[in-house]
């Protein structure tokens, strides 16, 4: 838990017990709505209003220390900025999330030309597909 402290100090932001929660949450599990982290952070914490929870995910989005991925059509998913420089592959039927690894390095793998003058740029590319247990299901259907 220490480290969950020292990290929060470092990114400018007081250590409170919802933000520990979360912070633990999401190193518990990786790609969950703010509806699941509010339930599991409730768990740790007692009363914990889901607008709290709302205001804690967008204050560690904002210093870094959380990754917010917004998959078309589907609830904003968090997870821990410190996994590295990856991207998603999501499941259209169940919403499996699983990472895909960057192969350039630290950096995003798609960037746009500098010639447009842009800074702080970041890429969030997530793969739609259909994953294997879906695929094989008994009785899917294939109108998707």
């Amino acid at each position: 838990m220490n480290g969950i402290h020292e990290q929060l100090r470092a990114a400018g932001l007081r250590v409170t017990s919802p933000r520990v929660a979360v912070m633990e949450v999401l190193g518990e599990a990786q790609h969950v709505s703010a509806d699941t982290v509010a339930k599991a952070a409730r768990s740790r914490t007692g009363a914990v209003s889901t607008q709290a929870i709302y205001n804690v995910l967008s204050d560690l989005v904002s210093v870094g220390l959380v990754h917010r991925i917004e998959p078309s059509g589907s609830p904003a998913l968090y997870e821990l900025s410190t996994r590295g420089t990856h991207h998603h592959l999501m499941c259209r039927e169940c919403a499996k999330v699983v990472d895909l690894a960057c192969e350039h390095g630290t950096d995003p793998c798609i960037m746009p030309p500098k010639k447009h003058g842009f800074s702080d740029i970041e890429a969030d590319i997530v793969f739609w597909g259909t994953c294997r247990e879906c695929r094989t299901r008994p009785n899917r259907s294939t109108n998707r």
